[in-house]
């Protein structure tokens, strides 16, 4: 039998994005926005291409809603399915484990979502094919549950389900945590993986795979983000054809500033690095994090002026396309001609600010930030010591910058 499924994971509906929206909101409401239109996007794929089933391989919801909108999204979407009879395999992950998202709207009858005790196999008898699966109950699902999961059935083509930080995984919790070797032993045909949000294919022949998120949320979720088309020929796999489906898009960009002895030359410079990624974009949105680095001589007054120079360097990179925007600008440079310990006014600042309580200087800057507290939900805003060497950094830059252009402010 030949068909076609879908593997997705990770939709994170209804993501808060906080930390985006502290920074600015209209922004944060365009990225929660393209999280729907790309799994929209995704649904109308799915039946231009007359898939057989769609999985839904975990973290559908960021969490709890907020109120009913994300669940009747959804549900609307499913039903787009159901009218062209496809079916929708549905597993729980971390973030909306049963105990986690406890509201409930009902889902057409196309859409199984799959057990929270133990794993069970589902199959499509006119297919041959069998899933296997489980949902999270708890957030915090420690428990390899690999080797729990039923055997193969024969004469079918086995599929593998499973919410599971495989391998382990750097930045992403380790919740019912397995290895490749122990998905292998269950000698099923495929496994359709979901919480890492990077596609990564783990094994062929046959397939573990990591499609990633539809959609990326932060500056950790740089580059193409969407889902994965699995082609079945006489009883395997043939072919992955990987679908982007992001709407605004992550980047990071590096630029040595070494070299550039003028504002101007390192704007050019800036406007060059960025357009490949807008090349890449297609016009998508772009949030990205510029990263400078090098020996320069302009090191001193890019952090003097670091609030100018980002201004400056988002509209360099507009002249690749108008929607650009400056998530973060890193100023990780070095004075081309550091001295390693210039004065100002008989002052040697470098003993005054690294001599300096660095815990209390956390601590009074956390108390004046106290106000933007009402803007991030009750978010934490509390600086990290780890914060300490950049901003005293950053008041001798600006300081020295003062006193070599007579100012005494």
């Amino acid at each position: 039998m030949d068909f076609t499924f879908l593997h997705c994971a990770d939709l994170h509906l209804g993501s808060p994005l906080l930390g985006l929206s502290l920074k600015d909101e209209a922004i944060a409401r365009r990225f929660a926005q393209a999280s729907r239109d790309a799994f929209s996007d995704l649904v109308t794929a799915a039946i231009a291409e007359r898939v057989a089933f769609v999985l839904i391989a975990g973290d559908i919801y960021d969490g709890e809603w907020k109120d009913m909108a994300i669940g009747l999204f959804f549900a609307r979407e499913l039903s787009r399915l159901h009218r062209e009879q496809i079916p929708v395999f549905i597993i729980r992950g971390n973030h909306d484990a049963k105990n986690v998202v406890t509201q409930n709207i009902h889902l057409p009858d196309n859409v199984t979502t799959l057990t929270v005790k133990r794993a069970k196999t589902h199959k499509l008898e006119a297919l041959q094919v069998a899933i296997h699966g489980r949902s999270f109950e708890e957030r915090s699902e420690t428990e390899n549950w690999a080797p729990s999961y039923p055997e193969r059935e024969e004469g079918y083509f086995n599929i593998g389900m499973l919410h599971t930080s495989c391998d382990g995984k750097p930045g992403h919790a380790p919740y019912a945590p397995c290895s490749t070797q122990d998905l292998l032993a269950k000698g099923y045909d495929y496994w359709a993986l979901g919480h890492v949000h990077q596609y990564e294919v783990l094994h062929e022949n046959p397939y573990i795979v990591y499609p990633g998120n539809l959609q990326g949320r932060s500056n950790r979720e740089c580059g193409p983000k969407g889902a994965v088309f699995v082609d079945v020929q006489d009883g395997r796999v043939r072919e992955l054809r990987r679908i982007i489906t992001d709407k605004a898009r992550w980047a990071e960009v590096v630029l040595d500033a070494g070299g550039h002895d003028d504002r101007d030359a390192l704007l050019r410079a800036v406007a060059l690095a960025f357009g490949p990624v807008a090349s890449e974009a297609e016009g998508k949105l772009i949030a990205a994090r510029l990263r400078l680095t090098g020996a320069t001589a302009l090191h001193r007054e890019l952090l003097a002026d670091h609030k100018g120079f980002a201004v400056d360097a988002e509209s360099a990179a507009q002249q690749n396309a108008e929607d650009i925007w400056i998530e973060k600008l890193l100023i990780d440079t070095s004075d081309l001609a550091s001295s390693g310990g210039e004065d100002l006014a008989g002052v040697d600042l470098d003993a005054l600010l690294a001599g300096g309580d660095a815990a209390a200087l956390l601590q009074r800057l956390t108390k004046d930030m106290e106000m933007l507290r009402s803007k991030s939900d009750g978010a934490s805003l509390e600086l990290k010591m780890e914060d300490a060497p950049a901003l005293m950094a950053e008041a001798r830059a600006l300081l020295l910058e003062r006193a070599a252009h007579g100012e005494d402010r």
